[in-house]
């Protein structure tokens, strides 16, 4: 038993508390997720922000590090076919050769070449700006793609939060309102990426009972746009914590200086369960989130690099009574 020395309510954090663990004779679960030896060191790793599937290996995922990792922007590779899953490799994001710089990387896609597009969250302030980023894939940037002056006259500090890809299109999910938005509502960017096109539609978010409820990631996948809705609080003020669904039909963009439509969502998968399944309090970063390419599904949290932080980072599969949630079940 071990007592808990601080107690977190100035903070909206889990009050002092006494923590019980047992012994077992069976597989820890925790961790979740783990690197593994690369000449007798692990791979430094933290704050993951952002999950796609390799879209020709199986259990073969993507994730990215945001701002905390300023220096060192990665994308990792991860084994999910591993238990607990590893971290295979860290392939540095590059400019000119050297780390980039200015980057809060919050979502990543596959390019249909190789490489990948890399979604960054702006903020105008620190003189980080809104924009994609495609790389190959080496991760070096070949190509940069900033924000348009639509969006940019509208802009708060919540960005992008997540990336997906179909074809020439990608989407972009924005984290919370913009200047433009109604209250409890959030915009779906669209980029034609060959086109140069943007459109957007509007996504209906919860009512926060506290602080505010966003978005954290976007992924097409079988018609649809499946979407992390979740709010930012944790322990037993958690509320919002789920994956929505958007059909692909009924989500028709608009240019961005006209009226934009507000798509339906349907709610499909509550992650809550998951977050409370170690005994712990309920973190509130589930960020990112992927479909392989059997219909299987995983989610990460990002643990903020340990910053202010429990410094745990859950990674699972969904289920459903017991068994992996296959997502082709869930085709419109």
């Amino acid at each position: 038993m071990t007592a808990n020395e601080k107690d977190l309510i100035e903070d909206g954090g889990p009050r002092a508390h006494v923590m019980v663990y047992q012994m077992m004779d069976k597989a820890p679960a925790y961790p979740q997720i783990e690197s593994v030896m690369v000449d007798g060191k692990p791979i430094g790793w933290g704050a993951l922000s952002g999950l796609v599937s390799d879209p020709e290996h199986d259990g073969i995922l993507y994730a990215v590090n945001d701002s905390f990792y300023a220096k060192q922007p990665s994308i990792f590779v991860i084994d999910a076919t591993s238990k607990p899953a590893k971290i295979a490799e860290r392939i540095l994001v590059k400019r000119d050769g050297k780390a980039a710089e200015k980057l809060d990387l919050e979502g990543i896609t596959t390019d249909g070449n190789g490489g990948f597009w890399l979604a960054s969250e702006g903020r105008t302030d620190k003189g980080i700006p809104h924009a994609l980023y495609r790389t190959d894939a080496k991760g070096n940037i070949v190509e940069t793609v900033p924000f348009p002056p639509e969006l940019l006259a509208v802009e708060t500090r919540f960005g992008a939060e997540g990336i997906t890809r179909i074809g020439d299109t990608l989407w972009i999910a924005i984290q919370r309102s913009w200047k433009d938005d109604p209250v409890n509502s959030v915009k779906l960017v669209r980029y034609n990426t060959q086109t140069g096109e943007w459109k957007a539609v509007r996504y209906p978010t919860e009512k926060a009972d506290k602080g505010w409820v966003g978005l954290s990631e976007i992924t097409a996948y079988g018609g649809a746009l499946y979407i992390i809705e979740r709010d930012n609080q944790i322990g037993e003020n958690a509320r919002v914590k789920q994956l929505t669904r958007v059909i692909l039909a009924d989500a028709k963009p608009a240019p961005l200086d006209g009226k934009l439509p507000l798509v339906r969502k349907d709610v499909v998968y509550d992650f809550l369960p998951d977050l409370k399944a170690q005994g712990g309090y309920v973190t509130d970063k589930i960020e990112g989130f992927a479909i392989t390419k059997e219909g299987i599904a995983y989610a990460v949290t990002d643990n903020d690099g340990v910053d202010d932080s429990s410094g745990e980072t859950f990674f699972f599969m969904l289920t459903k009574e017991g068994k992996p949630l296959n997502f082709n079940t869930l085709r419109p």
